[in-house]
């Protein structure tokens, strides 16, 4: 058996992370098109429509822990195959709601495990098979959420103008689960000991002892204060970004745009969400994450404060939605590479599904708060002003976060 295992070419691990992550991305990411022909069919508010999209990356997020922790214990292919399963079912009932708890359990709940069972896995496995290039693997892992979303949202409103809101759920249902079986069919880890032909893991540093260079285990991570730490940066970044994911589509309709204008825009921010989870990876690679944070971090609360002002002009909310895109997709890649570089491999399904955590618990918060805020003024630059604030409380957590104390 380890012998196949080790036949099996690396980049196909690369492949089902691809599939998988598209799928999630199809999942989450273009919610913003369903706010408008939600609230025009049924009369909800858009904090309640939000909620949706809340309660699916809150439940996401969660599930990634005990979704790490299979992967790490019975292999990725089968995690993903059920998760996909799930998501296929969840989101084909989610074009028959008639109320919005309905909407909660079929889109946000078992869309929700389903969406989490399939997101962590890759990201565990595909460094494994390239120890050479761990943050390059990472970005191939996620690259797919962005793919997914600048699928997702051209197709939905067209799907939504031309047959409805419904039929999106339905077809791209089916859609979601073909590509997540096929997913699933990709993974698998690799044999104990296992490395690339001609790679030799690097000599430890000059002094360092044999405990400082094991990885280490779960319960060692999240014992550190480094984790926590990286845990509430993660939190605000996504609080952030997901807040105005939820939301960027309606904002850009509120300002007068028509709706396939503001349905572009989360395209644009799709696009450079999927390169940059790539291109981020090798940069990461050479230079380490945290130079990459700071300057992706920096830009991004600036980008934030412009949200609002640009939301009126096509041109430029797309431009802005571009670079939007690219900061708050860098995060996929950075924060499991960092937990890497800080952790280890041995438990990285374990600890990063921990890790991705605060991306449920920031999922079920920003989405809401986007659409709380959005009473105050009767308009998105309270809330925009909000995301920005909290970006920036992230900011100041990793420049000031550094790799744990040398283990004796």
């Amino acid at each position: 058996m380890a012998s196949d295992q080790a036949t099996i070419p690396r980049w196909l691990p690369l492949l089902g992370g691809i599939l998988g992550s598209t799928t999630c991305g199809l999942l989450l990411y273009a919610w913003s098109v369903f706010i408008a022909p939600l609230s025009m069919e049924f009369g909800w508010t858009r904090a309640e429509i939000a909620l949706a999209f809340g309660i699916v990356c809150f439940v996401f997020g969660l599930t990634t822990i005990p979704a790490g922790r299979l992967s790490d214990r019975i292999g990725p292919r089968k995690v993903v195959l059920v998760g996909a399963v799930l998501v296929l079912i969840g989101f084909v009932l989610s074009g028959f709601i008639q109320t919005k708890l309905q909407l909660y359990l079929t889109y946000g709940v078992i869309c929700g495990v389903g969406g989490g069972m399939m997101y962590l896995p890759p990201i565990a496995t595909g460094p494994k098979w390239w120890p050479d290039r761990r943050a390059l693997a990472t970005g191939f892992a996620i690259v797919g959420l962005g793919l997914g979303s600048f699928i997702m949202a051209p197709i939905a409103t067209w799907i939504i103008e031309n047959h409805g809101w419904r039929y999106v759920f339905i077809w791209v249902g089916v859609a979601m689960g073909i590509l997540g079986i096929l997913s699933a069919l990709c993974l698998q880890n690799p044999p104990a000991g296992w490395k690339p032909a001609g790679w030799s893991p690097p000599p430890p540093p000059p002094g360092a002892s044999a405990k400082s260079q094991e990885d280490y285990t779960h319960d060692e991570a999240k014992a550190t204060p480094q984790f926590w730490m990286l845990y509430i940066a993660f939190f605000c970044s996504c609080f952030s970004g997901l807040l105005v994911v939820g939301h960027i589509a309606g904002a850009g309709i509120d300002r007068g745009l028509d709706p396939m204008a503001a349905g572009w825009a989360v395209s644009a921010l799709a696009i450079t969400n999927a390169a940059v989870r790539i291109v981020i990876g090798g940069i990461a690679d050479k230079i380490g994450t945290k130079k990459c944070f700071i300057v992706l971090w920096a830009i991004q609360v600036g980008v934030l404060l412009l949200l609002y002002p640009t939301a009126g002009n096509a041109v430029l909310f797309f431009i802005v939605a571009l670079v939007f895109g690219w900061n708050y997709g860098a995060q996929f890649t950075l924060f499991p590479a960092t937990t890497l570089r800080y952790y280890g491999a041995k438990a990285q399904g374990s600890n990063y599904g921990l890790l991705f955590s605060a991306f449920g618990l920031a999922g079920l918060a920003g989405p809401w708060a986007g659409g709380y805020l959005y009473r105050w003024g009767d308009s998105y630059y309270i809330p925009f002003i909000a995301s920005a604030v909290v970006m920036a409380i992230s900011l100041v957590l990793l420049v000031i976060a550094k790799p744990p104390a040398e283990r004796t």
